[in-house]
């Protein structure tokens, strides 16, 4: 793998296809290839016994049945929730995959992928590293070149010392003081920024500078067609097939 094999599509489906389906659970990300998505993102981070699944918060209250901190919890805890019931019945059984059977199953649709490891407090380096070493370890060759993203630093490090040949994103909302030192520092393929803080000046540094440039989280399609003429590559979507349909 490496990044000139990267060549992100106009959308990505956010957590799977959000609007459609329980975020971060294989329903979502095989509704997501049914609305047209090429690619897919979803949110990693860490069990009490350090197995990577996909969750965004740091407890699991939200999205599903159960509730308490994701940081406390077994796999086998985790596993007995139901992550697909509180959307809708028609989800209900879904669970709260681990990355090694997103990964089969992202093979199996044939899908590009943004990870982004999503740490709980504390555990940054813990995640970006076991993260990446099992993406590493477990991506079959077949298989596009997966994109690491992260709004912590520590985490992005972390995955860069682990598996240097797979592409960073730096999540932000818009970029600071000394962005372009710090993306340089992690070798980033890519900036994914808020769309709501982008204008045509900050989309046109960030492209000047050399970075892919992708912005989250856009469910209308004129603003996405806006974004487009500003420069960003790719948009994240709860509703791909919106962006897919202009």
């Amino acid at each position: 793998m490496n990044e000139m094999s990267i060549r992100f599509p106009r959308v990505i489906g956010h957590r799977g296809a959000v609007g459609h389906a329980p975020e971060n659970t294989l329903g979502g990300i095989r509704k997501a290839a049914e609305l047209g998505a090429t690619w897919v993102e979803f949110d990693v981070a860490l069990t009490k016994d350090d197995v990577p699944v996909l969750l965004h918060d740091e407890t699991v209250d939200r999205t599903t049945d159960g509730s308490g901190n994701l940081a406390d919890m077994t796999l086998q805890d985790v596993q007995a929730l139901d992550a697909g019931r509180w959307f809708s019945d028609a989800f209900a059984g879904e669970h709260i995959p681990t990355l090694s059977e997103t990964i089969r199953l992202l093979d199996t649709l044939g899908l590009g992928v943004n990870v982004e490891i999503k740490p709980t407090p504390g555990r940054e380096s813990e995640t970006g590293r076991i993260v990446a070493k099992q993406v590493a370890d477990e991506w079959p060759n077949s298989m596009r070149a997966p994109v690491f993203s992260s709004f912590q630093v520590e985490a992005l490090v972390a995955a860069q010392q682990a598996a240097p040949a797979i592409p960073r994103g730096w999540l932000m909302r818009r970029p600071g003081k000394g962005w372009q030192d710090q993306a340089r520092a992690l070798d980033c393929l890519s900036i994914h920024c808020n769309h709501r803080a982008l204008d045509s000046k900050i989309a046109s540094e960030i492209r000047n500078a050399g970075y892919h440039l992708l912005a989250y989280t856009v469910n209308d399609a004129k603003r996405a067609l806006k974004l487009f003429e500003w420069g960003v590559e790719s948009v994240f979507s709860d509703y791909p097939e919106r962006i897919l349909a202009i």
